[in-house]
């Protein structure tokens, strides 16, 4: 059974890219042809030819106005627009003009078809939940973010070896030198988490990952605990200045002594797939898996 349609459709995309600049104008040709009430995001306005007036709105204004978002860029773009988007009831689709592309769906060769099966009703929908994270000196919250993929903890230095403590719902796990630690969604389990050896979680799952950087141990390993659970990391005091990372674009400072306060964000984003979406055909084509034998 179909679902209900979009009819409000809010573009965005990565700025000063020409791929970007010419998908987004075929969207907005092909949208306004078919009668769809369309808006372009302010900076991506700016690329736009003069024979084009769109309406504007910033992106808390098409997150407030549209019935779905669409990204054009890569999952970088994907994972900045989702942070803002998240905080309204406005579905998500992307188009890939990046590299891998596992949160971007359509071909910009080829969009025009499965998006106008979605914007008709057929699709599927996915809720992908974020981390909300906080730091906290002498009891006060001194800085947070929120992330779709990861919060990482690291040293400002590159290659500094920096020691912490882990807790998971106030249980010490252990204390560990390190180059850091990856806290991962299922979404980011596919993203840095994999590259440091983390396990990939399917989307469905409701767990996140903790990823250790490089240990000072053989005997450090990865593990999966529930998404519930509040993870705790406390800085020793030892160490010099150190970073928190979300989605490696929001960056916090953290002294020695304090802590990182990791949970379950309140918001989720919502994903619209087209119909025929495959997670396994997803992972099969982006990391090169081998197809069927027979």
């Amino acid at each position: 059974m179909s679902k209900e349609p979009f009819k409000k459709i809010g573009l965005l995309g990565k700025a000063d890219d020409r791929g970007t600049r010419l998908t987004l104008e075929t969207l907005l040709n092909a949208l306004n042809h078919r009668g769809f009430n369309v808006a372009l995001e302010k900076r991506c306005a700016e690329q736009i030819g003069e024979g084009h007036q769109p309406n504007t709105l910033s992106l808390s204004e098409i997150g407030e106005w549209a019935d779905l978002a669409v990204v054009v860029g890569g999952d970088g773009n994907m994972l900045g627009a989702a942070r803002a988007l998240c905080e309204h009831d406005v579905g998500v689709i992307g188009v890939n003009r990046g590299n891998l592309g596992f949160l971007t769906d359509l071909d910009p060769d080829e969009v025009m078809t499965p998006l106008l099966a979605v914007l008709d009703g057929d699709y599927v929908v996915e809720e992908r939940f974020l981390l909300n994270t906080e730091v906290m000196s002498n009891g006060t919250v001194a800085g947070q973010g929120s992330a779709i993929n990861e919060a990482v903890l690291h040293s400002d230095k590159v290659a500094h070896m920096i020691e912490f403590e882990v807790y998971v719902d106030d249980h010490f796990v252990f204390s560990q030198r390190s180059d850091g630690l990856i806290i991962a969604t299922p979404t980011g389990s596919t993203a840095y988490s994999l590259s440091g050896g983390g396990p990939i979680l399917h989307p469905s799952l409701d767990a996140i990952t903790l990823v250790p950087m490089f240990p000072h141990t053989l005997s450090s390993r990865p593990i999966v605990i529930d998404a519930s659970s509040e993870v705790r990391l406390r800085a020793a005091y030892d160490n010099d200045l150190l970073q928190i990372s979300c989605d490696g674009h929001v960056r916090m400072a953290v002294h020695p002594g304090d802590d990182i306060v990791i949970s379950k964000h309140r918001k989720t984003l919502t994903l619209i797939h087209p119909k025929e979406h495959n997670y396994y055909h997803v992972l099969r084509n982006k990391l090169g898996w081998g197809s069927r034998l027979f």
